[in-house]
């Protein structure tokens, strides 16, 4: 049974006994432990981060982009390997866990243009022989506080933009699915990154509220729900860090009488049942408008009968278990609610039982029809495989249940008119927003970030909105006086 300890300048190591238990959601089995350090080994992980960031930052941009390029090649060697260990903790599909790998390394890709992004900007004679110009330089020691559901995708929107701008990097990884953050630290120790410039230490609750108070800690990156987002945000101010958290999600895809109902179907199919639902931009509401409700849900309701769920190891699987069977549970009793609320449940999918796997935590596409905003499975983030089904009567009446929401991450909405899809753009009150596209995930060159009670700080990840978060803004207001030698070879010409 695995042992999953720390990465501390480039070794794996830990003097903490306790350890906390992983599982395998297809069977229900614990399959190994994850250390819970330590103020020993936290210690350990603060002292290699401030040495190795003082010998990093030195770097020049040209020299980190040339780490990162090799990094970027190493990974796409070990796709098919970090796949299978995030299949194997998260439960997700191999094809779903291969996807997330990518979208991360995308974001390694973007941050070898780290000597260009890193320019600054010049203003000549801004006053009588006086220039103006600002550099950015990077803070110091960060950490990235990471969920169970992307343990590859959501730290690489962190950690390689943070080392490319010259700072060292503390991942606190998820407890439930920690493998694949000590490959990728290995890798990037492969790739010629030095000694405890990214580091990787595990625990529970204690090791992040160590995050968050520690004075030589600059900033926290966070992912996760949004009671815990908020907490983050708040704890992290008090203790004068800069921060970024990601909360919660509850994204609304709207569909216009006159959208290509095949294409809608089968983009709420995979943005609602994919990974189980356990992602942030998952689509959980369906707004269907004017008389299009029907057939919607009549086509939802037939692919998604006819959806395989299996565990990762099965070539068909196309979804996989939630997390935990707390997840499980917890979602179980959402579906409760929704029947005892009044809501029309079209699809089961509790009680799911798969033959040599019916200890897992599987939990079936779930549809329910008629859903009202006063319901809980309309107001509440479930993440899980749980869509509801809201009629609306025409496009104001959807607009206003998407900018009503308290959650503002993402929405999408289909249809073939370009002036509702103007319109939607300009006046949808949300982060992330799709036309004809069921998860407006941007690419890593754009930044991805929600609005209301989906993000709490200034900052949205990767993209520019990455760079300007990891590095602090230096402004610079020269004039050079007359050398004090006169001799004939300083004369300034009189033009």
């Amino acid at each position: 049974m695995k042992k999953i300890k720390n990465y501390i300048n480039g070794n794996i190591i830990t003097t903490s006994k306790d350890f906390l238990p992983i599982f395998d959601p297809s069977k229900g089995e614990k399959i190994g432990e994850v250390v819970n350090s330590n103020s020993h080994d936290f210690d350990d992980v603060i002292k290699s981060s401030e040495n190795a960031f003082n010998e990093w930052s030195r770097y020049t941009p040209l020299k980190r982009s040339r780490v990162l390029s090799k990094y970027k090649e190493i990974i796409e060697k070990n796709i098919t390997e970090l796949a299978k260990t995030i299949s194997e903790e998260h439960g997700k599909t191999l094809d779903d866990a291969k996807g997330s790998v990518i979208r991360g390394l995308e974001v390694v890709e973007f941050a070898c243009g780290i000597p260009h992004l890193l320019k600054g900007e010049f203003s000549q004679n801004v006053g009588t022989d006086i220039d103006s110009w600002s550099i950015r330089q990077p803070l110091g020691i960060t950490a990235g506080i990471t969920p169970f559901n992307f343990p590859a995708m959501v730290p690489m929107w962190m950690y390689p933009l943070s080392i490319a701008c010259g700072n060292s990097f503390i991942l606190k990884p998820s407890e439930k699915d920690p493998s694949c953050s000590l490959k990728l630290a290995e890798f990037f120790s492969d790739a010629g990154l030095p000694d405890g410039v990214f580091n990787v230490i595990n625990g529970d609750k204690h090791v992040v509220n160590k995050i968050l108070e520690n004075e030589k800690i600059s900033s926290i990156s966070f992912v996760g729900s949004t009671p815990v987002a908020k907490y983050i945000y708040e704890t992290s101010s008090k203790f004068g860090k800069r921060v970024q958290a990601l909360g919660g999600a509850k994204n609304h895809l709207i569909v216009m009488p006159d959208a290509n109902l095949d294409q809608a179907v089968d983009g709420i199919m995979g943005a609602a049942f994919g990974s189980a639902g356990e992602r942030c931009m998952a689509v959980s509401v369906a707004v269907a408008v004017g008389d299009i409700g029907d057939k919607l849900v009549d086509q939802i309701n037939d692919k998604a009968q006819s959806l395989k769920v299996a565990p990762w190891t099965d070539d068909q699987a196309q979804m996989g278990p939630v997390i935990s069977k707390e997840h499980k549970d917890k979602i179980e009793s959402y579906i409760d609610s929704g029947v005892n609320e009044g809501a029309k449940l079209i699809l089961d999918g509790r009680n799911l039982k798969i033959q040599g796997y019916e200890n897992g935590y599987f939990v079936g596409p779930t549809i329910f029809d008629s859903v009202t905003k006063e319901m809980q499975i309309y107001k509440n983030e479930i993440f899980g495989p749980v869509l509801s089904v809201v009629r609306a009567s025409n496009y104001e009446e959807a607009l206003d249940l998407v900018n009503e929401h308290q959650f503002g991450n993402g929405t999408s909405i289909y249809t073939s008119d370009g002036e509702i899809s103007r319109n939607f753009t300009t006046n949808s009150k949300i982060g992330m927003v799709g036309v004809n596209v069921p998860i407006p995930v941007p690419m890593a060159f754009h930044s991805f970030g929600g609005w209301k009670q989906s993000l709490f700080g200034d900052h949205a990840m990767h993209g520019i909105e990455g760079i300007r978060f990891y590095t602090k803004l230096k402004t610079i207001t020269s004039r050079w006086p007359n050398s004090i030698v006169k001799g004939p070879e300083f004369k300034m010409p009189t033009n």
